[in-house]
């Protein structure tokens, strides 16, 4: 494991209205007065463990090796649930072992400690709120050199989700919404290697709710204002968007829909 980048970052869905962030990050500055504290976001659907693992997934192995990713979607704060910590890579992950970090260790190597020295914590704990009390003060020792050894025993498993995998045949691919972004896009669980697949067949359509799509864009602004479009995102992923529009209340789709590409056969 590199040596701390000094760059702590901060993921949660706590919002921006209430003192719950700004208490993590006076916990830390206590303890690591100079480290660089980045917000990744605070405005995660609360309780949304999935758009949490969404986040971190396309966010955290950009930054420089050594970084801290302290990360609170806890909805079962204060349960029988273990704080962990997560060792990915060159990066190191803090919160609650409750599938928040599955995609990010998704076939990849990885260590994963509980963190049960209590010295690393404040000394009171509240059983509702772990990021202040448990999180916080763990990331802070970490960015000053301590090893994830001495937060306590090496854990065999991590909680993890079973994220539903796009099917794939000669018909076509099967997946389904798997994130919703601020814009209402609707990004799918479909990967571009899997679209490529089918790249020489002549047509095809995209089925998503009551729309169908029988082309996949390079940008936005290859359909007029207004109307759906297809396309692979920032994320590697299908996305079905609106141009300078919402898709989510336009096409009236809900994360879990199911979208399909279906080869369409000849007929001789």
């Amino acid at each position: 494991m590199p040596s701390p980048s000094g760059i702590i970052t901060l993921t949660s869905d706590f919002g921006s209205q209430d003192y719950y962030v700004s208490a993590m990050k006076a916990v830390i500055l206590g303890i690591s007065p100079d480290v660089r504290l980045v917000d990744i976001s605070h405005g995660l659907p609360p309780q949304d463990i999935m758009a949490g693992a969404w986040v971190l997934k396309n966010t955290a192995f950009l930054y420089p090796p050594g970084t801290i990713h302290l990360a609170v979607i806890d909805p079962g704060v204060g349960s029988s649930r273990r704080p962990v910590l997560v060792q990915v890579r060159d990066q190191l992950f803090v919160g609650p072992n409750n599938g928040l970090f599955s995609l990010v260790v998704e076939s990849q190597e990885h260590r994963v400690f509980e963190l049960s020295s209590k010295r690393f914590w404040r000394e009171v704990v509240s059983p509702t709120f772990h990021g202040r009390d448990i999180f916080a003060p763990v990331a802070a020792w970490l960015s000053r050199g301590e090893a994830p050894e001495q937060f306590g025993r090496e854990l065999k498993e991590l909680t993890t989700y079973r994220w539903a995998k796009p099917i794939a045949d000669e018909e076509g691919v099967q997946g389904w919404v798997m994130h919703i972004d601020r814009y209402g896009n609707l990004i799918t669980n479909i990967p571009e290697s899997f679209i490529r697949k089918y790249e020489g067949h002549s047509a095809f359509k995209i089925y998503v709710g009551n729309t169908i799509l029988k082309h996949i864009s390079v940008s936005f602004s290859e359909v007029p204002d207004g109307e759906a479009v297809a396309l692979i995102g920032s994320s590697g992923m299908l996305e079905i968007a609106i141009n300078k529009g919402n898709a989510e209340h336009m096409l009236g789709v809900e994360k879990g829909a199911p979208v399909s590409l279906v080869i369409q056969k000849s007929v001789s």
